[in-house]
């Protein structure tokens, strides 16, 4: 199992990227706007850089939902390699088979 803080603190994350995501999208909207005089768009890099670092996007970590694993993730199962195999050995996982000889 994962360290709790470091699972909360990906939480975190994810909730600013949620609140951010508008005003962050339209910032960057101006600054890649060419039609738009450098003054402008330059102020819109200095107010893209205002906001909190942990709101892009980027610094979301893919953690395991079962034990918070950052490492070995599958994305279409949302889930690490190690819980995976536990649960298929269980036979929670529908469609999985596990071979064992």
């Amino acid at each position: 199992m994962a360290k709790k803080s470091a699972v909360e603190k990906n939480e975190h994350r994810r909730k600013l990227v949620k609140n951010y995501a508008g005003k962050r999208a339209r910032l960057k909207a101006l600054v890649n706007d060419k039609e738009l005089p450098i003054e402008e768009r330059f102020a819109a890099v200095l107010k893209l850089a205002e906001l909190p670092r942990n709101s892009a996007k980027v610094r979301i970590r893919n953690r395991c939902e079962v034990t918070g694993r950052p490492r070995a993730y599958y994305r279409k199962l949302k889930m690490s390699r190690i819980a995976l195999r536990e649960l298929g050995s269980l036979g929670q996982v529908p469609g999985l088979v596990k071979s064992s000889w």
